[in-house]
């Protein structure tokens, strides 16, 4: 793909604040259409990236452009072509949902038909039809947070940043706004979320660039993160300690990399190259052998497990460095 290609298109950006470089020559490519997790720890510099791709921080070095825009040179035209959702609610709480919108319409210099037009639109949209007159403050976490990301579609900006947008939300809240997002994509809105959660970036993107200490140390799909870790898992749990030993070798014998055994948990693991074979051969093996078995899956590597890993190798680079 050429830079045109890309809804958000950065490379060699830097950003120090006195001593500490938030952003170390990031480089990121985010086809138009999609949405893309930027995952990291505390202070790997999402949030600094995010502030420079949506114009209020400006780069030391580098270059970004968003929806085809140069974040620098034509800030205000990316302005016009993005929406951000932050950490916080930014709607009034006193307002009901419909004020709400129109509000932010107006604020956007819609005419004030046009604003309550696309109001009830974007309340239909949301599924927010039971809130437009009830005032924010008395809604779930989850239909404020859709309240918001219905705010941040006013114009219908082509991107949409969203800055771990459902942190403190009880389960049943963050899947409603999964399901806001998804919708989003489904219209052709490309989505660049920064999240905590890694289940979040799991369920909902198609590409993760994993950022640390202000740069993308690993990136792809999470099916291709995760197959870097080696792909498919055996896993059995025991009834009895005595029978680890005997598990561990007919474990080994389908394994394709270091047997993991793990006393407390009563828990044999290891990488598998065959699916079904392996898991089978196991069954059988741990059947003739007498060993009891409280459970036995094929699991694949979390996220968690890929971003514990790729930053335990960069706090291990920085420290022989």
């Amino acid at each position: 793909m050429t830079r045109s290609s890309f809804a958000v298109h950065a490379a060699g950006l830097r950003k120090r604040y006195g001593d500490t470089a938030a952003l170390d020559g990031l480089d990121l490519r985010i086809p138009a259409g999609t949405v893309h997790g930027l995952l990291g720890p505390n202070g790997a510099g999402k949030t600094t990236a995010v502030r420079v791709l949506t114009t209020l921080t400006a780069p030391d070095a580098g270059t970004a452009s968003v929806a085809g825009h140069d974040v620098v040179r034509e800030a205000e035209r990316v302005r016009r072509a993005i929406g951000l959702v932050g950490q916080h609610a930014a709607v009034d709480e006193v307002l009901g949902g419909r004020q709400n919108l129109v509000m932010f319409g107006r604020l956007y210099h819609l005419g004030s038909a046009e604003a309550r037009r696309r109001a009830d639109e974007l309340l239909d949209r949301f599924r927010l039809t039971d809130a437009a007159d009830k005032p924010a403050g008395t809604l779930s976490g989850g239909m404020r947070r859709r309240l918001d990301l219905a705010a941040s579609m006013i114009l219908a900006p082509p991107v949409l940043f969203l800055d771990e947008p459902t942190t403190g939300l009880d389960p049943r809240s963050r899947i409603e706004v999964w399901d806001a997002v998804r919708d989003l994509v489904d219209g052709g809105t490309t989505v660049v979320l920064t999240t905590q959660y890694l289940e979040e970036a799991d369920r909902l993107a198609h590409g993760v660039s994993v950022i640390d200490h202000g740069r993308v140390i690993a990136e792809g799909t999470p099916d291709a993160l995760k197959g870097r870790l080696g792909g498919d898992r055996v896993e059995v749990v025991l009834d009895d300690p005595a029978s680890l030993e005997t598990a561990a070798a007919i474990v080994g014998r389908v394994a394709s990399g270091e047997v993991d055994v793990d006393t407390d948990a009563l828990r044999v693991g290891a990488p598998v190259s065959g699916r079904g074979a392996a898991l089978t051969e196991t069954v059988r093996a741990l059947d003739d052998a007498g060993v009891a078995v409280a459970d036995i899956g094929l699991r694949r590597p979390t996220l968690d497990e890929v971003f514990l890993s790729l930053t335990e190798k960069t706090a291990e680079q920085e420290v022989r460095a």
